[in-house]
């Protein structure tokens, strides 16, 4: 291949061309341009040419020159290699202007964390836009979007997809590269409906990173189980019948994998090369850009390459990839295997060795103080800045993530519904559908995740086989639920319930069915850890609620973890209320080295009835088992007071249990009220959420307007106060018309009355306090000091002063009064609810 130094002739068909190449591609005619894209786009770009910058509708001097290097290069390709399909140098833009592959990169970095990782970085750019497929499939395409316009758009190539990406990725740090190459069909076609659905897989992971529970060999053996042979050979058959029918399901399946691609190994396909070495990358590999997944680079998925490009250089494949790319180096600076189109900078890695070496020759001048500039090395053409914008993701953006914000995958028995946070009004924003068969027919679960609900919810699986539905909670729900499974909402029904650790009564598990419930605690001060009731068969959950006795429980178990301040011999491990029975039964905590526990077995005695007397406690109604037979027997006495202690804790127990049943119903009324009236929290750090919290701001100061406006217009009317006598104050008769203006008339006479005895009052204090001191100073004349005679007069002139000031407020009250009184009875008689009734 020819270098840029070399070509001679290169060069003087750039200056002799440069002018004509400007004039050429200001304007290329693309209506004989054969693009899979519509022709609408390009009309459109065309009509917004004012607003985007120069750079897109026309080539620099540089760019041309790239041109005619790009055109040399390929005429020299294809005579080489006749063989090999062109390749992608120069596509076309949105605005019918040809342009260099490399400078269509925009190396941009983000100030967003989801875009740090190239992780986050594919799967953004997987999700925001969807897939233009190549027409024909076979073929390179002959346009190439600018990542500016394709974020507008939210459709692109796989051209598009990957140049979009490694923009990114490049502004990450990231050594990638776009590659142009040839995929199967389905990564080409973005089919994963023969694949596994990647949340099934982590649901998979999950399940199988439980740790799976070591059994210690030092354990007592258990017992032998007692069962039929007969019956497990039975059990055997219908496992192998099950697994036969299994088998034939899966070779079934299996048959109906799609046949080979006509197309394999044609199908035009780009992706991302990422090399290691930077972002602590140890190993080169591939993503697909329209999935985001990851692949190493030997993978099948992958059968050739042609060509691979960064925002610095060009490179041909020079290798056989007639095994796909399993036996390919990646090593860019070797030109037996990549050849570059411009030599100089040949990789991202000698550009920083070159940056560092520059750096180090420039601090061993300062250092030897040589002024003498070194012979300058030929001067290479390099790689002309990107010709695209600055790449701006908005927020909107990150947070809409799918085109409309909303995307819909089919896998393998499998589809996949992703929904934009807020978008739907009951919060949803990941729906899994897993079918029974490949046709998707048949359903078998429903999973659903929800985010921002008042409720709560996480997520939500709904078992279509099984018939049971699975809510999960975040902490904060009312009852401090946390997970929830059942088969209907009524009260009959299987419940399963999980709360936090900040229940009341440290509770963490409740299994409630008609016919027993299962409760489970942690941290309680008694010890209690397990609960087990049996109900009667003839009494149903809906019915406890009336039943007032306790005849409706059978057996009550509970368990107690051991307590060390108490001996093992009295500190109670299982005690056993039968109820229908009238018996306790109390077991104790192991002793040292016991391997049989203490018990105790309480009959009660029979209470008093109108017939007979209640039965007297006798040693008789206890039996006792002691481990220690040294040990010195209870009496009847203590054995009484234990009797009537458990009988108060059967009491307790009675009300804990229907105390529970209730909070059962409850959670249950309270569940059905919040599926009802479903609310989304916004957080005013989304942009949906600043939105919401704006309209609501703008609401409530509309309301406080209004509300102000009101009692202005209120305070301004002078029925305002009568008309909230009335029963009807909207509809008013001639006698309540008459009586409101006679009772607001004698009311505003009374408070003209009131303020004219107020003023009064106010003058005769003021006289009366003069008076006093003009007393007190004739008494006191001859005694007083020069000071005090001051302090006199001062007193009398301030005194005389109100006096005066209210003998004139008086005096002008009374002028104005009447007036006052006449123009609030012309304003009344001239008010459009009284006008009609009192001149009538």
């Amino acid at each position: 291949m020819e270098t840029v130094v070399e070509s001679s002739i290169e060069e003087q068909l750039i200056s002799g061309d440069l002018q004509q190449g400007k004039n050429d591609d200001r304007h290329l005619d693309v209506s004989n341009v054969p693009v899979s894209a519509s022709q609408d786009i390009l009309l459109t770009e065309d009509k917004a040419e004012d607003l985007c910058p120069e750079s897109y509708r026309v080539n620099s001097a540089d760019e041309i020159r790239l041109l005619s290097i790009a055109d040399n290069f390929q005429r020299q390709y294809s005579q080489l290699y006749p063989d090999r399909k062109p390749l992608l140098l120069c596509p076309v833009n949105e605005y019918g202007v040809k342009k260099f592959v490399s400078t269509t990169l925009r190396p941009t970095a983000t100030t967003y964390p989801e875009l740090f990782t190239w992780e986050g970085c594919a799967c953004f750019v997987a999700n925001f836009l969807s897939l233009d497929s190549l027409e024909p499939p076979v073929n390179l395409p002959r346009y190439l979007f600018s990542s500016t316009a394709v974020l507008r758009r939210q459709r692109a190539t796989c051209f598009e997809y990957a140049t979009l990406l490694c923009s990114l990725l490049l502004g990450a740090q990231y050594d990638a590269y776009c590659v142009s190459g040839y995929a199967v069909k389905e990564l080409c076609l973005l089919d994963q409906s023969m694949q596994d659905c990647p949340l099934l897989d982590t649901e998979a992971k999950s399940v199988s990173s439980e740790p799976e529970q070591q059994q210690n060999k030092y354990t007592v053996k258990p017992l032998k189980e007692l069962r039929s042979r007969f019956l497990m050979q039975q059990e055997k058959k219908k496992q192998d019948a099950e697994a036969t029918l299994l088998q034939k399901q899966k070779l079934q399946e299996e048959s109906k994998q799609p046949c080979d691609d006509p197309l394999r190994g044609l199908r035009v396909h780009c992706w991302v090369l990422v090399l290691s070495g930077s972002r602590n990358i140890q190993e080169n590999f591939f993503i697909d850009p329209l999935t985001g997944n990851s692949y190493s680079t030997t993978h099948n998925n992958f059968l050739g390459i042609e060509s691979v490009w960064n925002n610095l250089n060009y490179y041909v494949n020079m290798q056989d990839c007639s095994n796909g790319c399993a036996d390919m180096v990646y090593d860019l600076e070797d030109v037996k295997t990549w050849e570059p189109i411009l030599y100089g900078a040949v990789s991202k890695k000698q550009l920083i060795l070159d940056v560092f070496k520059k750096k180090e020759l420039k601090m061993m001048r300062k250092i030897s103080n040589d002024d003498e500039d070194d012979d300058e090395e030929p001067q290479v053409f390099e790689m002309p800045r990107s010709w695209v914008s600055y790449i701006s993701i908005s927020k909107k953006d990150l947070e809409t993530r799918w085109p409309g914000g909303h995307k819909l995958s089919y896998y393998r028995k499998a589809m996949l519904e992703q929904c934009a946070p807020y978008l739907r009004p009951d919060g949803l924003v990941i729906c899994l559908t897993v079918y029974k068969d490949l046709d998707c027919t048949e359903v078998d679960r429903v999973k659903e995740w929800y985010k921002h609900r008042n409720d709560y919810l996480e997520e939500k699986e709904v078992n279509k086989v099984d018939n049971f539905t699975t809510e999960r909670f975040t902490h904060g729900q009312h009852f401090h639920l946390l997970f929830h499974r059942f088969s209907s909402q009524t009260s009959d029904a299987v419940h399963e319930m999980e709360f936090s650790s900040s229940h009341v009564d440290g509770l963490v598990r409740r299994v409630l069915s008609p016919s027993e419930m299962t409760e489970l605690f942690e941290g309680r001060d008694d010890f209690l850890y397990y609960r087990h009731v049996v109900f009667s068969q003839h009494v149903q959950f809906s019915d406890m609620a009336t039943a007032a006795d306790c005849t409706q429980f059978q057996k009550v178990v509970e368990r107690f973890h051991r307590n060390s301040s108490k001996p093992a011999n009295e500190d109670v491990a299982e005690r056993v209320f039968l109820l229908t029975r009238r018996q306790i039964e109390v077991t104790y905590h192991l002793e040292d080295h016991r391997f049989i526990p203490s018990k105790r077995v309480f009959f009660k005695p029979q209470e008093s009835t109108e017939q007979e007397k209640a039965e007297d406690f006798t040693a008789d109604m206890v039996s006792s088992f002691q481990v220690d037979p040294f040990e010195k027997p209870l009496s009847t006495l203590t054995l009484y007071h234990m009797l009537l202690a458990l009988m108060k804790d059967e009491e307790k127990v009675v009300l804990q249990i229907k105390k529970s049943k209730k909070e059962v119903r409850n959670i249950l009324d309270y569940r059905e009220q919040e599926e009802k009236a479903i609310q989304l929290h916004f957080s005013p750090w989304t942009t949906a959420g600043a939105a919401q919290a704006h309209q609501q701001r703008q609401e409530m100061e509309r309301v406080a307007m209004e509300e102000q406006r009101w009692l202005q217009e209120k305070e301004k009317d002078t029925l305002a106060p009568f008309l909230i006598r009335l029963d009807d104050g909207e509809t008013l008769s001639t006698e309540d018309a008459k009586q409101l203006h006679q009772d607001c008339l004698a009311e505003f006479k009374q408070r003209l009355v009131e303020h004219a005895n107020l003023i009064q009052e106010r003058l005769e204090k003021e006289t009366q306090e003069l008076q006093k001191k003009q007393q007190w100073y004739q008494m006191n004349q001859l005694h007083l000091t020069e000071k005090e005679e001051n302090e006199y007069q001062i007193h009398c002139s301030k005194k005389t002063l109100e006096i005066h000031v209210a003998m004139k407020r008086l005096s002008m009250h009374k002028k104005a009064a009447p007036q006052k009184y006449r123009a609030l009875d012309q304003k009344l008689k001239q008010d459009p609810r009284l006008a009609p009734h009192l001149l009538s």
